[in-house]
């Protein structure tokens, strides 16, 4: 054979294979931005879960994970949070309770192929007396 009979094949294996390396590459984009999400909503969580055991106020709490989230946008929204049982003002002596936080946010992809995604992230503090 000769190389003038072989000339097109070069372009049609590219036509071929370029679309299953975009789609490749824009799967690891959207991971990678999901990934990173879910952790700021984890650390965010963590946050605000002990600034509620320590202060027992679900408004600063609020405040905190907001921050601590800012990577996120849009931003989280104070319904997006729902708090557990608050902490006593007095501990019993022999019992440790504990407050929980739990953070639901939709992510939005950028490519529109897939999602949104629903992520979530909880928290869980001893109560501190």
């Amino acid at each position: 054979m000769s190389r003038a009979s072989e000339r097109g094949a070069v372009a049609v294996e590219f036509a071929i294979v370029a679309p299953v390396l975009v789609m490749l590459l824009l799967g690891i984009m959207e991971f990678g931005r999901a990934y990173n999400a879910q952790a700021s909503l984890s650390a965010a969580a963590r946050e605000a879960v002990r600034v509620m055991a320590i202060t027992g106020k679900t408004a600063d709490a609020t405040n905190i994970a907001k921050s601590a989230a800012s990577s996120l946008s849009p931003g989280l929204q104070g319904t997006d949070m729902h708090f557990g049982t608050p902490c006593p003002t007095t501990i019993p002596p022999g019992t440790s309770p504990q407050t929980t936080l739990t953070i639901t946010y939709n992510l939005s992809t950028i490519t529109g192929i897939a999602g949104p995604f629903t992520l979530t992230g909880a928290g869980a503090m001893l109560c501190v007396g």
